[in-house]
């Protein structure tokens, strides 16, 4: 039922709002005037022509198929339907050539609650109680936790500190415990090989799938197929703090808070050396992704149609230090995401979340937001938010935003001198 209400939901907006925008903006817009044209000739049957100007395989760069895909290729793993999300990557790749990335992160996850499992199964026997022996030492046995988790199974005496336990397993040593990352590690790594083969067979499709895709880049000279010198990989390390903002600003109600800042404080204060080593490094880091590593696309600097565009010369650009300015916010934004993240995955999921966000973000010399949908739909998933109040925020903050889009994408058209047609705004 609870489906079927979201489905008459969404499409009581989507519906009008799709009719509206077909009725006052009847002709291809923008990228349209390439990718229109390309599907017409496939819906022909004619599959020989590739326009130079489209960048992607035929899934014709398309922000919700893409997206679409990739959750579900997530949830069939998490159901361990391998070959099935395997299929479901090759499909996200077409649409979107960065969806490997993502395939990999989900498959490689997969993988360590894939061995997870099986040594739950092989090396620790239970009793008809559901008590857990290993060693002569007692398990914690927590029916409550899923096992997809992928928690640690740690050896707990008879006097253990059940507190810290229960800070362990709610990720609130993900920052400032670097000991215990390193052990997690090493026992992922551990049990990956000693399980290699039932690994490697499981997940056989996801390694097809990765070295097709590998070979299709090592014929075509790059990851593009159309406009390369558009496109060209570049160090744009700044992109990654910009992700980090921009994410935490569309979950305003969860990361700017004065509980979300006084956690993140007590965090680092439980090893005080340590917490401002990572501190002073974040802020290295960041100021110096600004200062070496930002870019400023010719596409971002000449159209103005897009937010971005703005944001660039009256927020970044206004002032030669606003950019520095911004550091501690991408830090805290950061900091806000991995303790978050913490909570609901294991620091290995967090880890390789932020490595794929770096692969994914990082080469890309064009800044815009379309690229952050895929990881901030994984935060979203995972940020555990049970504040109906703070969903009605969300919510709310949300609808503003699409209002104000699409009237200013339906209603305050404008022209350019330099070239003819309707010129309309948006993200």
């Amino acid at each position: 039922m609870e489906r079927i209400t979201v489905a008459v939901v969404v499409s009581m907006w989507a519906i009008p709002v799709s009719i509206l925008v077909n009725r006052i903006v009847p002709d291809p817009y923008m990228d349209e005037i390439f990718h229109v044209p390309q599907a017409q000739r496939y819906c022909r049957g004619d599959f020989t022509y590739w326009d130079p100007m489209i960048t992607t395989p035929p899934g014709l760069c398309a922000d919700v198929a893409s997206l679409t895909a990739v959750l579900a290729m997530y949830v069939a793993s998490l159901k361990k339907k391998y070959w099935i999300s395997a299929m479901l990557g090759a499909f996200a790749i077409l649409i979107r050539q960065t969806n490997a990335v993502w395939m990999v992160f989900i498959a490689a996850n997969g993988a360590i609650t894939y061995t997870e499992n099986l040594y739950e199964k092989v090396f620790v026997p239970r009793n008809h109680k559901g008590i857990v022996f290993e060693s002569n030492n007692l398990l914690l046995d927590r029916k409550d936790v899923p096992t997809d988790r992928g928690l640690r199974r740690r050896k707990i005496s008879s006097s253990i500190n059940t507190t810290d336990l229960s800070k362990f397993e709610t990720g609130e040593h993900s920052l400032c415990h670097a000991p215990g990352f390193i052990d997690e590690i090493l026992d992922t790594t551990l049990r990956l090989w000693c399980f290699k083969w039932k690994v490697l067979l499981s997940f056989a499709p996801f390694i097809m799938v990765a070295l097709a895709f590998l070979a299709f880049v090592i014929w075509n000279g790059s990851i593009v197929l159309g406009a390369k010198e558009a496109h060209v990989v570049s160090p744009h390390l700044a992109q990654l703090m910009y992700f980090g903002l921009v994410s935490a600003a569309a979950f305003a109600p969860l990361y700017f808070n004065l509980g979300q800042a006084a956690a993140l404080y007590h965090s680092f204060g439980r090893n005080k050396v340590l917490g401002s080593l990572l501190v002073l490094v974040a802020l290295t880091v960041g100021f110096t992704s600004v200062h070496f590593f930002s870019i400023a696309h010719p596409y971002l600097l000449a159209d103005n149609r897009h937010y971005t565009f703005y944001i660039w010369r009256k927020v970044i650009q206004v002032h030669w230090m606003m950019k520095y300015l911004l550091v501690p916010l991408y830090v805290y934004s950061w900091f806000s995401i991995i303790s978050i993240l913490g909570k609901a995955r294991n620091r290995i999921w967090v880890f390789s979340f932020f490595i794929s966000c770096a692969l994914v973000l990082v080469p890309a010399p064009l800044i815009e937001f379309r690229y952050y949908t895929i990881p901030f739909f994984f935060l979203i998933l995972h940020s555990q938010v049970t504040d109906y109040v703070r969903w009605l925020t969300i919510c709310t903050l949300y609808v503003a935003v699409n209002i104000f889009t699409m009237t200013m994408f339906l209603f305050r058209p404008f022209h350019w001198d330099h070239e003819p047609g309707t010129q309309r705004f948006i993200w």
